[in-house]
This record gives C-alpha cells, structure tokens and sequence, in this order.
C-alpha cells in the first residue's frame, strides 16, 4: 500500500489543492482549512448549502491566500495581524475564536454568494479540540467537520464505481469525498477495519469512519448536484444512521507525508 495523493483545503469549501507533500501538524495538514466563511449569526456556511463554493478556487502563500472563482477579478487575502478582531464562530456545535478576515474579503465573498457572509481565519489552531468521545486529551482540529485527516481508498472507490455501474450509473471521482490522504493497494473497504496506521514515518489514529452528507453529489468543478453517490452509499454502505465512505485520522506525531510513502496498519480489528 502507498499514499496516492494528498489534498488540503485551504478555505473550508472551496476548491481542494493537489500536493505532492504536506507537513502533518496536530490539527491536521499544514494549511488546511485555516479559513472560514460564516453568516451573520457567525455559522459556518459550507457546500451543504452553497455547492456553488466548489467553483472557489484558492492558492496558498506566505501569509495569504488568494481566492477567485467565475473569471471574477481575483482578491489576495493576508492573514489577520496580531491583535485584529476576534469574533465567535460556531462549526457544528463548536463555538470558537477565529480573527476576522476584514471587510474587502467579506465584499468579495458576500458579492459571490449574492448574501451577506464573513470570512475568518484560525490565528491559533489549538482553540477547538476533537469530540473526545473519538478523541484524546490535547487532540485538536481546525475548520474540518471533526477531525484533522480524512482517509480514503483507491480499493473502495473502485467497488463503489462498479456498484454504480452495475446499477446503470455514472462512477464519481474521488474528489466528492474531499479527501486529505487517499491510499492506493488496500482491498476495498480495508479500512473500516484499521485502528492505528503509519504512512510514511507518521502513525495516526483512525478515530471513526466519515459519515457522508449531500456534498458528495456535488461537481467539485461546476457545484451542480446529482443523485450519487449518496443514493447508493445508503443501499450498500449504511452503518447506523450514517452513510460511510472513508475514515478520519488523527495524528500521534508530526512529520512529513509525501505522494508514493508507504502505508502500513499497526493495529485492526479482525475481519
């Protein structure tokens, strides 16, 4: 097994960036979903109700990050300075500090949603820590969903894509789940069983498998939605009340984690 590819997401639903190596901090990939867009009840606004976020397109620099969507005239937004504004955000039911972006970035997005949102950055990635019914003392999580990584398999995407083809439907590309990691070489649906692995010199804790919402049938290009791959997750994949299709990773150490590193399970469940 190997580490296929790797992919962060600077602003947390926008566009991914295709890496060929990443630093792994406590939180998660460097960079990665540092920036937050809310509305003005300070929520956190997603794919989920926005699909058209897909189309943002974003580039990471020192200090930066620039953002432009739609042939719109693109905004390079810096890092708040030390000391700028602090507001209240809530993602799911985490109610955290983040620093506020300021008003040109808030007139960029506002003018590309066509409503009114704010954008914000996490100055200290150590203000929300994981759901420590998954989690340990010290774990900590950035704008993601709940953990810092999420994993998945070439293996599983391609029995998916035969279930989809068998039921006359079009296969989906990988970048629906918005992976962080996505391993090559595992025989599908290995990775419900994985505890603890390592990929490259990194271990990780699998803290839980990913339960799938409406993003998954959105084009991470154009923001349209369908109907898959959602409609079959819940006839193949249903576990609960969730419909699963990849795990979520948190780190034991940092390091670097490059495209072609070796995969290795350190603990699993028997089959």
């Amino acid at each position: 097994m190997h580490l296929a590819s790797i992919h962060i997401y600077p602003l947390k639903a926008a566009r991914a960036v295709d890496l060929e190596e990443s630093f792994v901090e406590p939180c998660g990939l460097a960079d990665d979903r540092r920036w937050l867009l809310v509305d003005e009840e300070g929520r956190f606004v997603s794919q989920r109700e926005e699909p058209s976020l897909a189309r943002v397109v974003v580039s990471c620099g020192p200090g930066c990050i620039r953002v432009s969507a739609d042939g719109r005239t693109g905004l390079v937004i810096a890092e708040p300075p030390a000391g700028a504004p602090l507001i209240k955000v809530r993602v799911w039911s985490d109610a955290l500090l983040a620093a506020a972006a300021g008003p040109e970035a808030d007139a960029w997005f506002s003018a590309f949603l066509g409503r009114p949102v704010g954008l914000v950055h996490l100055d200290d990635p150590t203000r929300r820590p994981v759901d420590p019914q998954y989690g340990r003392d010290g774990d900590v999580v950035t704008f993601a969903d709940g953990y810092p990584l999420l994993l998945t398999s070439t293996g599983s995407l391609g029995e998916l894509s035969d279930w989809l083809a068998a039921d006359r439907q079009a296969p989906v590309p990988m970048t629906r789940f918005r992976p962080s990691v996505v391993v090559a070489g595992a025989p599908p649906w290995a990775e419900d069983r994985w505890r603890r692995i390592r990929i490259g010199a990194v271990p990780f804790r699998v803290a839980k498998p990913c339960g799938r919402c409406v993003v998954t049938t959105t084009d991470q290009i154009t923001g349209e939605r369908g109907r898959q791959p959602l409609t079959m997750l819940g006839q193949r994949r249903r576990f609960g009340k969730e419909l699963v299709f990849g795990q979520n990773l948190i780190p034991d150490s940092g390091g670097v984690i490059r495209v072609g590193d070796p995969v290795e399970i350190l603990d699993a469940a028997q089959p």
